[in-house]
């Protein structure tokens, strides 16, 4: 009498793989969104951190320098030079003990929504999501007057509103 013996392969079948495949189709729909709404989160989180420091730093700049805002930065044309650069009582800049103030930055900021480093300078009180004229191309708005300042969003037009990130205006 002969033996018949059968041996089975192991492997899985098309069937088996097509469901393996499906579930991690799925799997992905549903992660990818998220990480791509976390780096939008964390630009968000980025510009409202970059925003404290600045303010923080104008405050200081203004503490030691009597009262007055960054010239460079009031002033047309603008830069952040007295900001990132070390200063005398006057706001001149300069190297050596007779330049003690400073530097307050270490580079020119960059609004994270947008890529721009560029400022608008006017005298008005803005709110988060406020429509702000002339803001194209420009990373941030200041008031001269007082020394607030704002980023913009990543629609440039407007004012970042850092109190309610989710404002349609934020985004692209």
């Amino acid at each position: 009498m002969t033996v018949v013996r059968r041996t089975r392969k192991g492997g899985f079948t098309l069937v088996e793989i097509l469901i393996v495949v499906i579930i991690l189709g799925i799997l992905a729909a549903i992660v990818i969104p998220q990480f791509t709404s976390a780096s939008q989160d964390a630009r968000r989180n980025s510009l409202t951190s970059q925003l404290q420091t600045l303010r923080s730093q104008l405050e200081l700049y203004k503490l030691q320098h009597l009262d007055q805002m960054p010239s460079t930065l009031v002033n047309s044309p603008f830069d952040w030079t007295q900001l990132t650069a070390k200063t005398n009582d006057q706001g001149a800049t300069g190297t050596g003990t007779a330049y003690p103030f400073g530097p307050y930055l270490q580079a020119d900021p960059v609004n994270p929504l947008n890529g721009q480093t560029a400022v608008l300078v006017g005298t008005t009180e803005y709110q988060g999501g406020d429509a702000v004229s002339g803001a194209a191309n420009r990373g941030f708005v200041i008031n001269s007057a007082n020394g607030k300042i704002w980023g913009t969003s990543a629609k440039y037009g407007y004012i970042y509103n850092e109190a309610t990130p989710s404002d349609p205006n934020n985004d692209l």
